[in-house]
């Protein structure tokens, strides 16, 4: 039987990390570049050595900047983009190959434009196709590196997710599955807000109390969020939310706890995004999320203060003390 063929599109940190890894796993992987230049240096150099420098491909992994061809040859079209490019590529899919059966995405984050999750981009683009989602607590450097990892797949179909999941799942890496798509995709983005909290937490030496309060009121947060657009309070509690939540708000790999440590620092949003050199996905989600609690009623405390250091130029340690102040309530 020919190893089945994944067309990864995005050549980031991400998309390039698990393109590797199901190279390595047996299916023949095109990773498709959106820039001529970037394609050509990945051809080359046969690593990625902007974003996973000495991390060589393995010879199942074809760089492309044919669109159409990855497209046309796949057996799965995996989406690795930033949210801000989702819609337009789920909008050249759908023109490139229509009928398209099956889509899945490792993207984490709201659409921007409209606010909505990722699904109901996809399922307005590509009406009828059977869609999935990965998320749970991965860094691509250590994915890329083979090291331990476990997630979770979720889709609108068991036999979607199942064979998602066969394609990554091996001995180092732990591929669980989920039919609560909306409990993923909130838990995956929405811990990115609460991770540049943290970033902010510690950078202005607050300590490990203030660290593990933020995580866990945090969790409230996601958590009241994905009930009310329809997720299960169990997914928020596996590797979608705790599990990603507190890989994102501990660990200087995570690129929004680097933004809110730079914000600490009195480095402003553009500054800080131009140190990082890579997508920041929390910065656009802390608006998506805030505007979406605040329609549906859900209190989000630790994102709005988020969300006015970001775009409204609120010193971060007003943002704690606002916190702080807050009057005693409930657990």
């Amino acid at each position: 039987m020919r190893p089945a063929s994944i067309a990864v599109l995005g050549a980031g940190s991400w998309g390039t990390a698990l393109a590797i890894h199901l190279a390595r796993n047996g299916s023949a992987v095109a990773l498709w570049g959106h820039t001529t230049d970037q394609v050509e240096a990945l051809r080359r150099d046969r690593e990625n050595r902007h974003y996973l420098p000495g991390i060589p491909f393995p010879a199942a992994l074809t760089p492309t900047g044919g669109l159409g061809g990855a497209l046309n040859d796949a057996d799965e079209v995996l989406v690795v983009v930033p949210s801000h490019a989702f819609a337009e590529v789920c909008t050249r899919i759908a023109e490139l190959r229509p009928g398209l059966e099956r889509l899945s995405w490792a993207t984490k984050g709201f659409d921007p434009a409209s606010g909505e999750l990722l699904s109901e981009v996809a399922a307005v683009c590509l009406p009828g196709c059977s869609l999935a989602v990965i998320s749970g607590p991965t860094f691509a450097g250590e994915v890329a590196r083979g090291l331990p990892t476990a997630i979770t797949v979720a889709a609108d179909s068991p036999v979607h997710a199942e064979r998602v999941a066969a394609y990554l799942h091996d001995e180092n890496f732990r591929a669980y599955t989920s039919d609560d798509l909306i409990g993923v995709q909130v838990g995956g983005a929405s811990k990115n807000v609460m991770a540049i909290a943290a970033g902010i937490s510690d950078g202005l030496g607050f300590g490990a109390n203030a660290r593990a309060a933020l995580i866990t009121r945090g969790l409230h947060e996601i958590t009241l969020l994905g009930l009310a657009l329809g997720g299960r309070p169990e997914t928020f509690m596996g590797l979608a939310g705790l599990g990603d939540l507190a890989l994102t708000c501990t660990d200087d790999q995570s690129r929004n706890r680097q933004m809110g440590l730079a914000l600490a620092r009195g480095l402003d949003v553009a500054a800080a995004k131009r140190e990082i050199g890579q997508e920041v996905e929390g910065v656009a989600t802390a608006r998506e999320v805030r505007s979406k609690a605040r329609l549906l009623g859900v209190e989000m405390p630790i994102t709005e203060q988020t969300y006015r250091v970001l775009f409204q130029g609120l010193e971060p340690s007003a943002a704690v003390r606002n916190l702080l102040s807050r009057g005693a309530k409930r657990e």
